[in-house]
């Protein structure tokens, strides 16, 4: 079965048909048989030579996704219930910030699409997903699933992904499921190989595969880590959480750096007298950080780095640039529970996109992002008319091999 599974993500990761019907669940009286021009995705020109990756939360439920018909923990913790609408009509959710777009499920295949749209037009490489494994524990599978749906999209927009390990879950894996903490890293990592390492798609450091590690938590020797990566063909280069490369031994690779109370300082140390002596470093840079964890009943609030509009992004961004790293990542695209998300929200707009744009020196700005969204808006719409979400899927092709002007006709013509 896992052979199987492997087989058919691999397929479904292949290079698309030029030509597809829209997708299907419409009203019956509108056309079947709607013809699509496949159009492959363009690379965006980014005059900024560092990579751009984002850490991005695919932890995300809503009432239909969840096993239970329940709203998912991310947008609950222990008390908040987003069947309550508050001020501005906005449900009750576990976060200081609320989404442009409400709040979501992340196997939507909508909301994915948006999501991927916004980062291709602020110039943004790709991702690195937040990942649980492959057990049976907890959340695990709704995160592998809905990690596997958003790895699918990469290939039709253009961008890259990559996968940062919690091995913190081993641990629960090794008192819920009785698996001892080497296998059941062996099973995480032997999907990885079989199943994401071959795509094209997968970020690479040189010929190897990039994998992050936030911690190591649980997998603290070097022992720990040679036995896991002894049944992989390919070693990937494994990359530990900032100033926890020495864990790892030879099996790590470097560091990435994080978020920080003290940020300024945190960040001007760790790429000053930190990163030149490691073989990889990774730099970063966030909007700000406000918890709802004390709000939310899940303990007590960690600290705050006031966002202050953009300039904390815009500080974070500029320390990133003079760090002389050639890859930096953002943190992060939607973790609403910690408020360092990037995603358009009702308090912040576009501004942090907008921040990025001009970062990654793309020629496109708000007017782009303003129309994904638009696009998102009529996707929802028109779920069940078949003519318009036809157009609606032209739409999305335009927008991947930057086409944005054709994208617009088509959506202020529905609109």
């Amino acid at each position: 079965m896992k052979q199987l599974a492997a087989i058919l993500l691999c397929i479904a990761f292949a290079d698309c048909r030029k030509t597809a019907p829209a997708r299907s669940g419409g009203s019956g009286d509108q056309d079947s048989t709607i013809s699509i021009t496949v159009l492959a995705p363009v690379n965006v020109a980014k005059p900024n030579s560092q990579k751009i990756y984002v850490h991005y939360m695919p932890w995300f439920e809503n009432k239909s996704t969840s096993p239970d018909g329940k709203w998912g923990i991310h947008w609950t913790m222990a008390n908040e219930n987003p069947d309550v609408i508050v001020a501005n009509s906005q449900r009750q959710i576990a976060s200081w910030f609320y989404p442009l777009i409400g709040p979501y499920a992340s196997s939507d295949p909508d909301v994915l699409d948006y999501h991927t749209l916004l980062m291709k037009y602020a110039g943004i490489d790709g991702v690195i997903v937040d990942w649980s494994g492959v057990h049976q524990v907890y959340d695990y599978p709704l995160i592998k699933r809905n990690t596997d749906s958003l790895f699918n999209k990469m290939p039709k927009v253009g961008l890259q992904f990559a996968i940062c390990y919690e091995d913190a879950t081993i641990r629960n894996v090794r008192q819920i499921a009785g698996i001892d903490t080497i296998t059941a890293a062996q099973d995480d990592f032997n999907y990885l190989q079989n199943v994401y390492f071959k795509s094209k798609h997968y970020t690479r450091m040189g010929d190897s595969p990039m994998v992050l590690c936030f911690g190591p938590q649980v997998m603290k020797t070097a022992l720990n880590w040679q036995q896991t990566f002894s049944i992989l063909s390919a070693q990937p280069k494994l990359l530990s959480l900032w100033y926890q490369g020495d864990v790892t031994g030879p099996e790590g690779s470097g560091e990435f750096s994080w978020v920080y109370e003290d940020y300024l300082a945190g960040l001007q140390n760790y790429y000053q007298n930190r990163a030149p002596v490691l073989a990889n470093a990774l730099a970063c840079a966030y909007p700000g950080f406000k918890d709802f964890y004390k709000e939310g009943g899940w303990g007590n609030t960690l600290f705050v780095i006031d966002h202050n509009n953009t300039q904390t992004l815009q500080n974070t961004l500029n320390l990133a640039r003079t760090s002389s790293l050639s890859v930096v990542q953002l943190i992060t695209w939607n973790d609403f529970g910690e408020g360092t998300m990037i995603e358009p929200t009702n308090e912040f707009g576009y501004s942090f996109l907008e921040t990025i744009q001009q970062y990654t020196g793309v020629a496109y700005t708000k007017a782009e992002l303003e129309m994904i969204y638009k696009w998102f808006s009529l996707r929802k719409k028109f779920v069940q008319d078949k003519s318009k979400e036809g157009k609606l899927l032209q739409a999305y092709y335009y927008f991947v091999s930057l086409q944005p002007d054709k994208a617009s006709e088509i959506i202020n013509a529905i609109e």
